[in-house]
């Protein structure tokens, strides 16, 4: 174990182990630090989607997850008299990110997946059941002081590059780096119960529920197996119940489920919030995951968001320590991140806002004034905020789709975790030697020239995190692009 790492990550949750797993691709020395001694075995996030999906697959571990997870159909919200409000279906199919659009799985088995392929990782380190006790930054490096977390023997001294805070909502990283919230208004309590079927309730359905009741307002969700769950809103007077009691429990739920049908697994109370840290990074230590943003679950992007966290960060931790890019490119870290995250967490705040309306016709007007008469709900994919790449392109910025090339291979697979240029018929001439990454022509894939053609573009240059850097029009844009990524580079 190395007492000098290039990347220390604080919190081995999954923003934690997936930014270990795409830093440990790159080959560097990765420790990661985590307070509890073993994974917690009980449910926590339930949903991911298709670009996470993909992220997993750069993280070389889609294959084995898909055998664990359930792929969801969709959500529905009714009216206390179970009259549809809003529909938001997810196509069956595969979809433009290579996967199927929504899927719905047990945390403990992603964590164990993940953790699994980062053992095989000679580069990376992980210190379980301990905490980390101070850090101290200079200009060069920052001094970690770690403990095990039972306080048994000497404090160890590390001194990282950077460190990253994937360590929750209660980080001691964003303490250190000195950030406040930016608080968007959402402070609800809210009990999580998870259940385990002993017997078959085809009746419960496999969408996810919003029951949209302002006396008492629920979420029910499908897990996979026979796992199922159910999210209610807590009033004022329900301060006074003991929810260590299962009759409790069982009470808040007996309108759809009894312990005939079902085993509790797990119940909680949570304060869903919604907050963004106002900055994620202050030199060498930088945030992602829960650390830096809190949403309401009403989308299930909790997960999701801490997972793209890594996705962009990864690369360019990679890029600032292997190829000596000047550290100003993690900048473009929070720029990007920031406002995408926000509008999940403000689109999470207007689906909350739904379910708890007393008035729902005339809440789904307000927070939904463009849905059609049938009121169908479309999956987000916001383009990332104000960072790298050519200004004023509409496509700069937007999440790529996966080709399937003609041997069934999906993309990812044959770029690996590193940027790619897709180059047509017109564009074959260029020079692009001075492009440090994958290039694939359309004359050796028909999808490439089909998906250049839906672009409008004679090249399409893709970062790791495969957002689309930018496009050219004309050879000499080719030229262009791939000159500006250089300079983002170096």
């Amino acid at each position: 174990m190395s007492n000098k790492p290039d990347v220390a990550i604080v919190g081995y949750g999954p923003t934690g182990a997936t930014l270990a797993n795409l830093l440990g691709q790159y080959g560097l020395q990765v420790l990661v630090i985590e307070r509890e001694a073993q994974i917690y075995d009980l449910p926590r996030a339930v949903h991911f989607d298709d670009e996470i999906m993909r992220i997993f697959q750069s993280a070389g571990i889609a294959d084995e997850l898909l055998q664990k997870v359930r792929v969801n159909p969709g959500m529905r919200f009714v009216d206390p008299d179970g009259k549809l409000l809003l529909d938001w279906p997810r196509p069956a199919g595969i979809g433009p990110q290579g996967w199927n659009t929504s899927y719905r799985f047990h945390q403990p088995d992603l964590e164990r997946i993940l953790r699994k392929s980062i053992e095989n990782m000679e580069t990376v380190t992980t210190l379980c059941g301990h905490k980390v006790t101070e850090l101290k930054q200079t200009d060069e490096y920052v001094t970690l002081t770690v403990e095990r977390s039972d306080g048994v023997g000497d404090p160890i001294e590390f001194e990282a590059d950077y460190v990253v805070g994937c360590d929750g909502a209660r980080s001691l990283v964003r303490s250190v780096i000195g950030s406040n919230m930016e608080d968007f208004g959402f402070h609800e309590k809210w009990l999580v119960v998870d259940v385990l079927l002993t017997r078959p309730r085809p009746d419960l359905g496999d969408y996810s529920i919003q029951h949209c009741d302002p006396e008492r307002s629920a979420t029910y969700v499908r897990g996979p197996e026979n796992r199922r769950r159910w999210e209610i809103s807590l009033t004022q007077q329900d301060q006074e119940l003991d929810f260590s009691d299962r009759d409790v429990i069982w009470g808040l739920i007996d309108r759809w489920i009894t312990p005939r049908d079902a085993e509790l697994e797990r119940h909680a109370v949570y304060e869903f919030r919604s907050v963004v840290a106002k900055k994620w990074r202050h030199g060498r230590l930088l945030l992602a995951g829960d650390a830096a943003h809190q949403m309401p679950p009403f989308m299930g992007q909790g997960l999701c968001a801490g997972t793209r966290d890594a996705a962009n960060l990864a690369w360019k931790l990679a890029a600032c320590i292997k190829d000596g890019t000047p550290p100003s490119l993690l900048d473009s870290y929070e720029s990007e991140r920031r406002p995408h995250v926000s509008q999940f967490v403000q689109m999470s705040m207007r689906l909350g806002g739904l379910i708890n309306a007393s008035k729902t016709q005339e809440a789904l007007a307000a927070a939904f004034p463009q849905a059609d008469g049938s009121a169908r709900l479309a999956s987000l994919y916001p383009p990332l905020g104000p960072g790298l790449g050519p200004k004023g392109q509409e496509v700069e910025s937007r999440l790529s789709s996966q080709l399937i090339l003609s041997t069934d291979e999906k993309l990812d697979d044959l770029v690996g975790f590193g940027p790619a240029l897709l180059l047509d018929d017109q564009a074959q001439t260029i020079d692009t030697n001075a492009f440090d990454g994958y290039v694939l022509l359309a004359s050796e894939e028909k999808v490439v020239q089909d998906y250049l053609a839906e672009q409008q573009a004679i090249a399409l240059l893709i970062r790791p995190d495969r957002y689309i850097f930018g496009k050219a029009t004309s050879q000499n844009d080719v030229t262009r692009l791939i000159s500006e990524w250089r300079q983002a580079m170096h």
